[in-house]
């Protein structure tokens, strides 16, 4: 799989979804999920050009940064746990998953400067899925003022897995939706500027919805069954 090729693959959907609805390409940040694959495909994605990597799990970002931790703006797109906190809260540039009092004050308690974060949202109410519910997002912002550490630079939601277009625009739309609510209250701590949204299936579809963060693994970097990280 040609990662060059791949993602001028991506760059000509997204100039193609932004044209459709009058947006800047410039606009949307790609960032190459590396979860599972090696270190080298990663170096490699890098060499091709994407300047920002994502990460599931700890160990595979922290296993990625031995060689390439000044190479790449490195988010963290997983569930990450209070007690874990520690081990990596001072090696990413971006949290994709806030989603919790408990989870905001370890961040705060152990980062020495402001990180970004976006706070998850379960848009699509799903028992799988991890985030906020809808109603709860504002008051949980609005909380988080007294958290030094954590700036709120915009939300993130995972889209339902299905084909259906229509679902997954009311998915992306509402969250813009509340986007606006917040970006509304014009609060310091949360200038809520970013929608973190749209996966290597719906990538274009959350574009053309307002998608400022695309994370996209498969469908950029492959997904390598033998050898690497297996994540």
């Amino acid at each position: 799989m040609d990662i060059k090729e791949n993602l001028r693959v991506i760059n000509e959907n997204i100039s193609k979804a932004c044209e459709s609805v009058d947006r800047d390409p410039e606009e949307v940040t790609v960032i190459a999920v590396t979860k599972y694959v090696s270190t080298d495909r990663a170096k490699a994605a890098i060499d091709a050009g994407v300047m920002n990597l994502g990460e599931n799990r700890m160990d595979g970002l922290l296993q990625k940064q031995q060689v390439l931790r000044d190479e790449a703006t490195w988010h963290f797109i997983g569930s990450l746990q209070s007690r874990k906190v520690k081990e990596v809260i001072e090696d990413i540039d971006m949290l994709h998953s806030l989603d919790r009092k408990s989870l905001a004050k370890e961040v705060n308690k152990r980062r020495n400067q402001p990180l970004s974060c976006f706070v998850q949202v379960n848009i699509s109410k799903e028992e799988t899925k991890h985030g906020l519910m809808p109603d709860e997002v504002m008051d949980f912002i609005k909380m988080l003022e007294v958290y030094e550490n954590i700036r709120v630079v915009g939300l993130m939601t995972m889209a339902p897995h299905t084909e259906e277009e229509e679902k997954l625009r009311a998915v992306f739309r509402k969250l813009r939706a509340l986007r606006d609510d917040i970006q509304n209250q014009k609060l310091p701590h949360a200038p809520c500027e970013y929608l973190s949204m749209g996966m290597s299936n719906d990538y274009e579809i959350a574009i053309e919805e307002g998608a400022t963060h695309i994370r996209i693994g498969t469908s950029l970097v492959g997904n390598e069954t033998n050898g690497g990280d297996k994540r």
